[in-house]
């Protein structure tokens, strides 16, 4: 269980596809794995299903 709402968790979604997109921008592929980690721990909290992320290693 999350110590954090289920709206700030949505947020925190929302800022980690951000931080993926400009990452993925500036072909900077550690950001990318951090973030896609990220997107798929909060996508896990809320019950939705992962992101795939193939060019990554994250199916």
């Amino acid at each position: 269980m999350s110590q954090y709402t289920k709206g700030q968790t949505w947020g925190a979604l929302k800022k980690a596809w951000r931080g993926y997109k400009v990452a993925k921008i500036q072909k900077n592929t550690e950001d990318m794995k951090k973030y896609a980690e990220r997107i798929r721990t909060l996508q896990n909290e809320l019950g939705l299903a992962q992101a795939k992320f193939p060019e990554l290693g994250l199916n």
